[in-house]
């Protein structure tokens, strides 16, 4: 003769088994490869982490700090060749055939601090750029880490003081189980 015999699970058991399972998504190397991954190549260390969408963010904001040095510096090379020219007494490009002068010398002088600072600020974008998407990438693989189970939940609720019905008031009252 069998019998079933069903008695309670061992609810220490069942913790160790949901520790070990939440272990297992735990890796501390994590943070670093992304950040190892978004140093040497912009963008991988998002990709490292899944989120694929930021990849190319991170590229269009590069890209864009990189034309505009690019831009900002062939410009100001321009205008700073004018400027030389002009001071040996030559004709440059900002002065016509018959001699009209299109760009006075205090613009040249003018549009070479506004382009050079241009091109600084575009260089200090792309490494302020570079440097945010690393720590971006880090965060990031920190925060996959973190437990989001059902159980770690907020729940707000509003309750009115008995004593104080005709004054209202405004408080904020958290309470968090383990």
């Amino acid at each position: 003769m069998f019998q079933n015999i069903f008695a309670q699970k061992d609810s220490i058991a069942v913790r160790a088994k949901q520790l070990q399972l939440t272990n297992d998504k735990y890796n501390p190397l994590s943070p670093t490869k992304a950040a190892f991954y978004s140093a040497i190549f912009p963008g991988g260390g998002q990709m490292y982490n899944g989120k694929y969408w930021k990849a190319p963010i991170v590229w269009a904001a590069m890209g864009t700090s990189a034309y505009l040095y690019i831009d900002n510096s062939n410009e100001y090379k321009r205008f700073r060749t004018a400027f030389k020219l002009r001071k040996l007494g030559l004709q440059d490009e900002f002065t016509r055939d018959d001699g009209t002068v299109l760009i006075s010398e205090a613009g040249l002088e003018s549009a070479q601090k506004t382009l050079r600072k241009n091109r600084d600020l575009s260089l200090l974008s792309g490494v302020l750029i570079y440097i945010l998407q690393i720590i971006e990438a880090s965060v990031n693989a920190h925060l996959l880490q973190f437990d989001t189970d059902d159980s770690l939940s907020v729940k707000p609720v509003i309750t009115p003081d008995p004593l104080l019905i005709e004054a209202p008031k405004v408080g904020l009252t958290l309470k968090y189980s383990f």
